[in-house]
C-alpha cells in the first residue's frame, strides 16, 4: 500500500505506558510457566526447544530492500535510509511441544534482520539485527500480559499429554471455526486452542499484535505476501491426513521450485484511545491508519529445511522484539514481559543443549546448511 498523504501519528509520550498491578509478579509467573513447558519437554526428548513456537515449518534466508522516498513519518529506525539487509526467516506454529501438524494452530512468522546500524536497546547493545515476531492475526489473544498468563497456565497444563486426544479435539474445534466463518465470523479462542483451518502457511498475512516504538512514533508491523506464487496460497488447503509435518512438506516443496516476495508494512497509532498501547487484544482499525509499505523481503528458491539449518537456526538462534534498535523499543506490558521470558529461554536451551544461543553478524555461515 502506498503512503497516504493525510496521517498524523502521534509521538510518543511514557504517560502512554502504565504497568500493571502485580507486573513483576506476573513477569516472574510467566517465566516460571514458560520455563515448566521447557522442563516438561525436556525431560520427555532430551532435547531443549523453544516454550512457544517450537516446531518450525520454514528456516529460509532472504533480502530485505527498503523502499526509496518514504514520507519522513515513516523514514524511522530501520528505514530512515534506504538500504538492504539479509534476513533470516522462520516459519512455526504456536504450541511449546512438538505436535502432529493436524492439531492446527496459528502460525508463526519471526524475521531477524542482520547488519542494522544504530542505538540499541538495553540488553542489545553490540548487536546489529532487528527481529519481528510475528502471528497470522491481528489482535493478540490476551489483552495483558496478567490475562496472558491465565490462558498459558491452561496450555502448560497439556504439554505433551495425550497427543491423539489433542488431535481429536482440534478436529472438532476446526469444524466450529469452520462453521463460524461461514457466518462471516471468527474466534481468536477457536484457533489458538487447535481450530485453526488447515492452511499453507506461505499464503498467509503476519503481524507483531503490539506495538513499537517507531522513530518518535507508535507502530505495529506485518509482513504481507504480494508475489502471485504466494497469494494463490491464501487459504490454500493442506493435506495434513498421515503428515505430521505436511506444513513443513509443503514449505520445503514450494521453495525448491520457486522463491517469494512480501511487503513489510507499518500501522502508525494516530488515535491512542481507539489504538491503544497496553490493550494488546484491540485491533488497530486500517480505517484510522492503514498499513504503509515501507520495505520488500525476497526470498529465493532454496533448501527451507534441513538438519543442519535447523542445528543453526532453531537451536542457535533466538527470536525476540527485544533484539532491537532503540527507535524500535517494544511497547505495552506483553511486550515488557516478554523481555525476561524470553532472555530465560535463551540460557535454558543454551544450557541444556551445549549450544551458544547468539546474535549473528552476517549470514554465510548458514547458506551451506
Amino acid at each position: 500500500m502506498n503512503a497516504p498523504t493525510s496521517i498524523d501519528p502521534i509521538p510518543y509520550q511514557p504517560s502512554f505506558e502504565v504497568p500493571e498491578d502485580d507486573e513483576t509478579e506476573t513477569t516472574f509467573d510467566l517465566k516460571d510457566t514458560m520455563r515448566g513447558i521447557s522442563v516438561k519437554t525436556f525431560e520427555d526428548s532430551g532435547t531443549a526447544i523453544r516454550s512457544v513456537h517450537a516446531k518450525s515449518h520454514g528456516l529460509l534466508l532472504g533480502q530485505l530492500t527498503v523502499l526509496d522516498n518514504l514520507p519522513p513519518v515513516y523514514a524511522q529506525g530501520l528505514f530512515a535510509q534506504p538500504g538492504s539487509y539479509p534476513v533470516v526467516m522462520r516459519l512455526s506454529t504456536t504450541p511449546g511441544d512438538i505436535l502432529s501438524d493436524d492439531v492446527s494452530t496459528p502460525r508463526g512468522m519471526s524475521l531477524k534482520v542482520v547488519g542494522v546500524p544504530g542505538a540499541r536497546v538495553e540488553g542489545s547493545e553490540g548487536d546489529t539485527t532487528q527481529d519481528f515476531v510475528m502471528v497470522n492475526g491481528p489482535v493478540f489473544n490476551s489483552a495483558t500480559a496478567k490475562k496472558f498468563l491465565g490462558n498459558l497456565k491452561l496450555l502448560a497444563a497439556t504439554t505433551d499429554k495425550a497427543p491423539n486426544v489433542k488431535r481429536a479435539f482440534s478436529a472438532v474445534l476446526r469444524g466450529a471455526e469452520k462453521a463460524l466463518e461461514a457466518v462471516g465470523g471468527e474466534s481468536v479462542t477457536l484457533k489458538s486452542m487447535g481450530g485453526h483451518p488447515e492452511t499453507n502457511p506461505l499464503g498467509e498475512t503476519y503481524f507483531t499484535q503490539v506495538p513499537i516504538l517507531f522513530g518518535q512514533y507508535m507502530a505495529k508491523v506485518s509482513l504481507a505476501p504480494v508475489a502471485p506464487s504466494l497469494t494463490a496460497l491464501t487459504d490454500a488447503p493442506v493435506d495434513l491426513k498421515d503428515k505430521p509435518d505436511g506444513l513443513r512438506d509443503a514449505v520445503v516443496d514450494y521453495f525448491a521450485a520457486q522463491g517469494g516476495e512480501w511487503e513489510l508494512r507499518v500501522q502508525l497509532c494516530t488515535d491512542i484511545d481507539k489504538m491503544p498501547i497496553e490493550d494488546a487484544s484491540v485491533e488497530w482499525k486500517e480505517e484510522e491508519s492503514p498499513y504503509v509499505t515501507v520495505a520488500r523481503l525476497r526470498a529465493e528458491p532454496q533448501p527451507a529445511y534441513s538438519d543442519e539449518r535447523a542445528r543453526r537456526i532453531d537451536q542457535g538462534m533466538q527470536f525476540s522484539p527485544w533484539h532491537a534498535l532503540a527507535a524500535h523499543r517494544p511497547l505495552g506490558s506483553i511486550m515488557r514481559v516478554r523481555k525476561t521470558v524470553y532472555e530465560m529461554s535463551q540460557r535454558f536451551r543454551a544450557e541444556r543443549n551445549g549450544v551458544a544461543v547468539t546474535e549473528p553478524t552476517d549470514v554465510d555461515f548458514l547458506r551451506n546448511g
